[in-house]
């Protein structure tokens, strides 16, 4: 076997553990390091690797060949992505749909100047389902593509919620709508508003003594996440979240809708049902910190995202193994 891909995780929440648990199935890398901003004696890694303070990061120079960027696309992955690109090669999973563009821009720069390959913006949605838009779309050009997302719980949604004076824990599901999947797969094209599509539902934790009707209102009229939607609230206790609404399920649908020739209609789907978001968004991830790491040897610096890779890049099988099974 030639020499393993050297490996390492920068951020240690649900992602980075997800990442450190599936590298191990692949036998072609190696995990040398985690990096935190924490103290690293307060992390209780599983691998045994070395765990970093962030601050050090730049002592590993040379010795890593790929970092996998774990943490929020809110405030750390735009700090924290254009800076470790300078000195290293990397891949996010920046979902920031809106600023895809601008993050893109702002990495392109720092990893161009330093020779690194920064492939931003991996995982399913974007990443696997940013394919299946752009194919669909290439093969029926005259057409509609269209995006579910769930069931599933919303991290992001749910940390929105948890932030509300009162809350003391909170589950949040982004649920698709049936009927509105059913008029896109019936070929229908209908022009569907963003609470057209989904639905919210809320399993919330209340402090002793708080204000539910208060919770419940501000949660319904919250900009940005819930105020667009349909939103169910329901207030259960600790014991009931642990036990029922403890895991990370997620998936999804993208459905794509068009014509060709005197009107024959033509419906593609790919869907995604995930048990673990992040332990799947990991999986992802190490499959393109492996094709990083190959356009990087190929001298193909800067930003890209998984429209820029070939599929055959992603796998750990040769070309011929590819030719014979998958193709």
């Amino acid at each position: 076997m030639s020499e393993k891909i050297k490996i390492a995780i920068c951020g240690y929440g649900n992602l980075g553990k997800g990442v450190e648990s599936e590298y191990k199935k692949s036998d072609d890398m190696e995990l040398v390091a985690i990096f935190t901003r924490r103290s690293p004696n307060e992390l209780n890694v599983k691998s045994g690797v070395p765990v970093v303070n962030i601050s050090e990061i730049e002592n590993w120079k040379d010795k890593i060949d790929v970092v996998i960027m774990c943490g929020g696309s809110a405030t750390d992955l735009p700090m924290q992505v254009p800076e470790v690109s300078k000195i290293f090669n990397t891949v996010d999973s920046f979902d920031t749909h809106a600023k895809i563009p601008e993050y893109y821009e702002k990495v392109n720069e720092s990893a161009f100047a330093s020779g690194n390959t920064a492939l931003i913006s991996g995982g399913w949605d974007p990443g696997m389902f940013s394919i299946m838009r752009v194919y669909a779309d290439s093969i029926l050009s005259n057409g509609n593509t269209y995006t579910f997302w769930g069931k599933g719980v919303s991290q992001g949604h749910s940390d929105a919620i948890r932030r509300i004076a009162g809350v003391k824990d909170a589950r949040q599901y982004t649920i698709p709508i049936d009927e509105a999947m059913e008029r896109v797969r019936n070929g229908e094209n209908p022009n569907l508003s963003t609470g057209e599509k989904h639905l919210r539902e809320c399993f919330v934790v209340a402090e002793d003594g708080a204000n539910k009707d208060e919770i419940e209102q501000t949660i319904k009229t919250m900009p940005n996440y819930f105020d667009e939607y349909h939103t169910d609230v329901h207030f259960i206790s600790e014991d009931e979240l642990k036990l029922n609404h403890s895991k990370l399920p997620h998936g999804g649908f993208v459905i794509h809708s068009g014509e060709t020739g005197d009107g024959n209609k033509h419906v593609v789907e790919f869907s995604l049902k995930l048990d673990s978001n992040p332990e799947f968004t990991a999986s992802v991830l190490i499959a393109l910190a492996r094709a990083t790491y190959r356009l990087n040897k190929q001298g193909q610096y800067g930003a890209k995202t998984v429209l820029d890779v070939p599929p055959a890049l992603m796998s750990r099988k040769s070309g011929e193994e590819l030719r014979r099974e998958l193709l």
